[in-house]
């Protein structure tokens, strides 16, 4: 028996990265799950992965006999929601391009509220359901001046900060709203920097398997923990993926934001 055995999910920026390993381990656990994401195809961007690799990935592996595009259509009302898809730009506020500030906004923050409205009129009826928000340590401000080091402000996160910022006001905000309708919703980040072709491209970290990172699986297994516990254990929660895993006795052993450095204003109420 799976955690999600027979629960439809719906789960964007699929293609690579953690929102693939989400998708696996979802599938794995029995969910019927509908990914989503731009890059369709190998070769259509710039970066490994794609979303006919993670299919095929899935029904390789035995775990879902089909995905395509419509959850709605051809499995019925949405039970989990993972809003995972993410659009990142490093550059300072002074050199940011309007048009890729509005393009990052529409993928890091209207995305996950238009298709959480869109989940919501099924969840609320049948009084059921989970929203799963993938936050970033970006969230967390620099702290107030002095700013000795000027590579600080050179690295260009600001913008992204700031929508993931709001994504996790937003969570909050909504899982207080939609609690008296038995729907849950959560926000994680990664406790340490993922691995992944956009972390590498981006020089996060030195390579997809440099020891540093935290493994994909992780968030993955942290996403699975607040799309299926009870209600009452988790809904609102702000948290990190080592932090909410070690807490539910998930892994003996973490490290990083949310365990040995504070998180994010929102992650401590």
């Amino acid at each position: 028996m799976g955690r999600l055995d027979g629960k439809v999910v719906v789960v964007t920026g699929a293609s690579r990265g953690i929102g693939a390993e989400i998708a696996r381990i979802f599938a794995a656990e029995g969910g019927r799950v509908i990914c989503a994401a731009r890059t369709l195809r190998e070769g259509d961007h710039q970066l490994a992965g794609s979303l006919e690799t993670t299919v095929e990935g899935i029904r390789a592996a035995g775990e879902c006999e089909r995905l395509i595009g419509a959850a709605r259509e051809t499995y019925g009302p949405i039970d989990v929601l993972v809003n995972n898809a993410a659009l990142t730009y490093y550059l300072p506020t002074k050199d940011f391009p309007l048009n890729r500030w509005l393009r990052s906004w529409a993928v890091n923050f209207h995305a996950p509220f238009v298709l959480s409205q869109v989940a919501l009129a099924e969840m609320i009826p049948r009084r059921s359901g989970a929203i799963v928000n993938i936050s970033s340590g970006a969230a967390i401000g620099p702290g107030r001046g002095p700013y000795p080091d000027p590579a600080v402000g050179a690295r260009g996160g600001t913008c992204y900060g700031a929508e993931k910022a709001a994504l996790e006001r937003f969570s909050q905000g909504l899982a207080a709203e939609v609690y008296q309708y038995g729907v849950s919703v959560t926000c994680v980040s990664p406790s340490q920097i993922v691995p992944t072709p956009g972390t590498v491209y981006h020089r996060l970290v030195k390579s997809i398997h440099d020891p540093r990172g935290e493994p994909p699986e992780l968030m993955a297994k942290a996403a699975l923990l607040l799309a299926t516990e009870p209600l009452e254990k988790v809904s609102g929660r702000v948290t990190y993926s080592q932090q909410i895993l070690k807490e539910f006795g998930w892994i003996s052993d973490a490290r990083g934001r949310g365990v040995e450095t504070p998180g994010s204003g929102y992650s401590q109420i």
